[in-house]
């Protein structure tokens, strides 16, 4: 018993919800079933991938500076949240596949037995922490060395993609004849679509996030915090293997609207509206994004709240049966479930958008929005997430709801399947 005494009794009244703590115990941590061959074919499928893109682009390599991007392509990670602010690990991918991986100094053991991997050198992080009024010196270093592998690999091609790289690196490149290709697209296709590998590897993430959802939901309870509840989706990723949450999007009552608010200290009172959206990247790096909502204390839900939550399902579920392979954007903005009125100044940013080991390609805007839209078709295997946020301008609570699904020729099939609540 806790604090919350009669209160703990009734934690679980949904017991399908219960089913998705570790069912060898909540104090246990769950441990991946998927055997080593999983993973590996995984990261062969995911390094041609990008592989195809950069020959189709004529590029003689891929210069990656994002962690994501590099986690993709090689499956190596270090400091992935210090390394999205401190550019001090890249990678050059060629279009033959050689792969050279450049590592924070004193850490070039982390490359061994990737086969992804075939040469590490010590890298040259040239950010102004590091070099403050010898940034330039360091800057024409760098850019000697990668000049000098592409012409070692390359012969005299000097086109060179690159994902992301601050404007010193792109003029020492431009001045010695490197001719830059914006590479986010050649990244973003080539992860936009998935293997069975890694669809079973983003299942585990999703099974991971489900327990730690399963937990949040057991201290949903009156005179916690948001961060309390928060932290245990925390607790059951990290244990289990995960590495982090992207945002900080869990919040109670009257703070659920406006939406965007982020955790904090504010207090749980019984039946406030509960809603958070999971923004996990989990085992093997795969983002697990999913958002739900249900009353603190689990009490059955006022008529607003009932009426909110219905409207969002709804829209869940009527965008959700639109989708499959083949299917273009504007098809689906034609067909999509049209926001009423009362509605529209709380409505979220998506309707939808891509997820792998983080959001993705593509972001499909909702209906109002819709010409500030770009156009494409959905492939099949494509993974994206489902969305919706109802509530009325200005007053009461926010719902927010979301599901993770892969594109088929028959469909959409949801990765997910932690229970909507009863309304």
């Amino acid at each position: 018993m806790s604090m919350d005494g009669a209160m703990d009794a009734q934690v679980f009244k949904d017991e399908r919800k219960r089913a998705y703590l570790n069912p060898e115990g909540a104090d246990r941590p769950l441990k991946s079933p998927l055997p080593k061959s999983t993973l590996v074919k995984a990261r062969g499928y995911r390094k041609q991938r990008l592989v195809d893109q950069v020959a189709a682009h004529d590029c003689v390599a891929i210069l990656l500076y994002d962690p994501i991007n590099i986690r993709y392509a090689l499956d190596i990670s270090n400091m992935q949240l210090w390394a999205t602010h401190n550019p001090f690990h890249y990678a050059l991918v060629f279009a033959d596949g050689y792969a050279v991986e450049f590592a924070y100094r004193g850490a070039e053991h982390l490359a061994a037995g990737l086969e992804t991997i075939d040469e590490v050198r010590p890298g040259n992080a040239w950010f102004y922490m590091y070099t403050a009024d010898r940034l330039q010196e360091r800057v024409e270093a760098w850019a000697d060395e990668i000049v000098s592998i592409l012409r070692e690999r390359g012969g005299k091609s000097l086109r060179l993609a690159i994902d992301k790289l601050d404007p010193p690196g792109a003029e020492a490149l431009t001045r010695r004849g490197v001719t830059i290709v914006e590479g986010q697209a050649l990244t973003e296709i080539a992860r936009s679509v998935k293997s069975a590998e890694e669809l079973d590897l983003m299942r585990w993430t999703v099974r991971v996030c489900e327990a730690g959802m399963a937990r949040m939901y057991e201290h949903s309870l009156p005179g916690r915090t948001e961060q309390e509840i928060w932290a245990e989706l925390h607790y059951e990723n990290i244990r289990s293997g995960g590495e982090w949450l992207e945002t900080r999007l869990l919040t109670v009552g009257e703070r659920t609207n406006p939406w965007f608010q982020e955790c904090s200290d504010h207090v749980a009172r019984d039946g406030d509206m509960l809603a958070f959206d999971t923004d996990m990247i989990g085992p093997y790096g795969y983002c697990a994004d999913l958002s739900r909502s249900w009353t603190i204390g689990h009490r059955r839900m006022s008529n607003a709240q009932r009426e909110l939550y219905a409207v969002a399902l709804e829209q869940i579920e009527h965008n959700l049966g639109l989708l499959r392979a083949g299917l273009s954007f504007d098809e689906f903005n034609e067909k999509s479930w049209r926001i009423p009125e009362k509605y529209l100044a709380c409505r979220y940013s998506v309707a939808l958008h891509g997820v792998g080991m983080a959001d993705e390609y593509p972001t499909i805007l909702l209906h109002p929005d819709w010409r500030a839209a770009y156009r494409g078709v959905f492939p099949e295997n494509m993974t994206l997430c489902v969305e919706s946020l109802i509530g009325l301008e200005g007053q009461g609570e926010c719902v927010k709801l979301e599901t993770q699904v892969v594109i088929t020729r028959d469909g959409a099939q949801r990765l997910d399947s932690f229970p909507w609540e009863s309304v």
